[in-house]
C-alpha cells in the first residue's frame, strides 16, 4: 500500500489542473496562463519576473513569453523596477480581477468536489500529513545538493 502512495502523490496535482484546465477553458485561459495569473494574485504585486518564475516552477524565457499573452489580454502590466530597470515587476491590471474571482470561483467548487466524503477534521490532517512529507522532501533535497553526485 505505502508504495503507491507517492503515485497518488504525482498524480492529484494533474487530475487537479485537468479538472480546472476543462472548467476554465470558456474563459479562454490556457493552462499556463491561469496558473500563472493565480499566482500573480496570490503572491501580491509587484513582484519580480525572476521570483514568480521560481514559485510557478518554470524557466524564465517560458515566463516572459506568457506574461506577453497576458499583457497583451490586458490582465497583466510588466513595469521597470526602480533601482534596476532591466528587472520588470507584474503588476495585474484591474481588468483581470472579474477573471480571477472566476478563477478562484471555479478551483473552490473543484476543491469541494474533490474532498467530498472528507470531514473538516481530515482535511486538516491531510494537511498536516503533506507538510511533513513536504519537509522532509525539502530535507532531502538540500542534503542531496549539498553532497556531490
Amino acid at each position: 500500500m505505502a508504495s503507491s502512495i507517492g503515485f497518488r502523490l504525482a498524480r492529484l496535482p494533474h487530475l487537479w489542473r485537468s479538472i480546472l484546465d476543462r472548467r476554465l477553458a470558456p474563459l479562454g485561459l490556457t493552462q499556463t496562463r491561469w496558473v500563472t495569473l493565480y499566482h500573480i494574485w496570490r503572491l501580491g504585486e509587484g513582484h519580480p519576473q525572476c521570483d514568480l518564475a521560481r514559485v510557478i516552477g518554470v524557466e524564465a524565457p517560458s515566463l516572459v513569453r506568457t506574461l506577453g499573452q497576458l499583457e497583451e489580454q490586458g490582465l497583466v502590466e510588466r513595469r521597470a523596477c526602480d533601482n534596476d530597470r532591466r528587472s520588470k515587476r507584474i503588476h495585474l491590471t484591474p481588468a483581470a480581477m472579474p477573471l480571477l474571482e472566476k478563477i478562484d470561483s471555479v478551483a473552490q467548487e473543484a476543491r469541494a468536489e474533490m474532498f467530498e466524503g472528507l470531514s473538516a477534521d481530515n482535511i486538516e490532517q491531510l494537511d498536516e500529513w503533506l507538510a511533513i512529507i513536504e519537509s522532509n522532501g525539502l530535507a532531502i533535497q538540500a542534503r542531496d545538493q549539498e553532497t556531490p553526485g
